[in-house]
């Protein structure tokens, strides 16, 4: 009963979120002239730069068809209605609609962001338990001094590093997706998008080779993303475990016989794992940010390529509100999922989080 409670405020919060952010995101992108935006979706014709009633015809139609001569409000009504219904508006810059672009590059920004979380995870609460565990030793000072380092040094200086070390000199890993060859591979025919994680994809179609050649290829950008995420919950997880290990009950059941290692994973951890889960859920949007600057150094062609197309100087105001919507729908995904992990494994933060709310 408290976890059904749970997952019907979250997912209740969810779409209040969601209009909140939206409003203000809408409100800062139509802060640009109404000529600029007008100018956005007019055609490059010469007829019509010789015609300036045809010109002015033109700029009446687009002001009626997307609202612009009405209260600020109404135009984000009318955007909101259509983004619910599948119509993310047209960018002039991509020469697409908005929300095809997005999906065709998504299963790349997904693929990265899975492995990112499936290794940093687990790999953080161990090393700070295990931190915890032999405090002061040497394996100690080592976690603290990596986990300092990585989460000292900026993502775009640890990707160049990789470049530098791993693919310039030592022609171990390389950037892109997949090699030149696999790539034609992928998108010919025969081969079936099943996921659109290329790491799966080619086990399911029979070809061990492309998925080992992807898995290849996400080292250096999945090790970019993970290290700092990896120091971050792993110090966290040190500093609560510890604190757990001075508690009363810690030294009743130290009383009792038990082991340090038996205190530390058995009892100390149980405690631990909630502030930790807790802090991996707040840095989702940092995470989600950084799977983007990732993507774009390693030339991955995921979402992070839609913007990257034009300028800062380019109000391609549909591309930069459907990148924002996607970017809020997906840090909102992997908030609830962790909150959901958290409430699964934690019965007592569970209980918690629903009192609180």
């Amino acid at each position: 009963m408290p976890l059904g409670k749970f997952l019907v405020r979250r997912l209740v919060a969810m779409p209040v979120t969601f209009i909140i952010i939206t409003l203000v995101l809408y409100g800062v992108i139509m802060l640009a002239p109404l000529e600029t935006r007008i100018d956005l979706y007019m055609p490059n014709s010469q007829n019509l730069s010789t015609n300036p009633q045809a010109q002015e015809r033109l700029r009446q139609q687009i002001i009626e068809r997307y609202h612009f001569d009405e209260p600020f409000i109404n135009q984000y009504f009318y955007w909101l209605v259509n983004l619910f219904q599948g119509n993310w508006g047209y960018s002039p810059i991509l020469k697409n609609s908005v929300l095809p672009e997005i999906l065709y590059r998504t299963p790349v920004t997904l693929e990265l962001l899975m492995y990112c979380l499936l290794l940093y995870i687990p790999l953080g609460l161990i090393a700070g338990v295990n931190a915890a565990f032999k405090r002061e030793k040497l394996s100690d000072l080592a976690f603290r001094l990596s986990a300092f380092i990585g989460s000292a040094v900026p993502d775009f200086i640890m990707s160049i590093v990789l470049l530098a070390v791993f693919y310039v000199n030592l022609h171990w890993f390389a950037p892109e997706r997949v090699s030149i060859t696999n790539n034609l591979v992928i998108k010919s025919a025969d081969f079936i998008q099943y996921t659109g994680f290329v790491t799966i994809d080619g086990f399911l179609n029979n070809r061990a080779d492309i998925s080992l050649d992807a898995f290849r290829h996400l080292v250096m950008p999945v090790f970019t993303l993970f290290i700092a995420q990896w120091a971050t919950l792993g110090r966290i997880t040190r500093n609560t475990t510890i604190e757990e290990m001075n508690q009363d009950y810690i030294n009743a059941a130290r009383a009792r016989g038990l082991s340090e290692k038996q205190l530390v994973w058995k009892h100390a951890f149980k405690n631990a794992l909630g502030p930790a889960l807790n802090s991996s859920a707040l840095t989702t949007a940092i995470l989600i940010t950084n799977v983007f600057v990732v993507e774009r150094i390693f030339n991955l062609n995921g979402v992070s390529e839609m913007i990257s197309m034009f300028g800062p100087m380019v109000p391609d105001s549909a591309a930069v509100l459907g990148f924002g919507v996607y970017c809020i729908i997906l840090v909102e995904i992997v908030m609830l999922v962790l909150d959901i992990l958290q409430a699964i494994l934690l019965p007592r933060s569970r209980e918690e989080m629903v009192n609180n709310e």
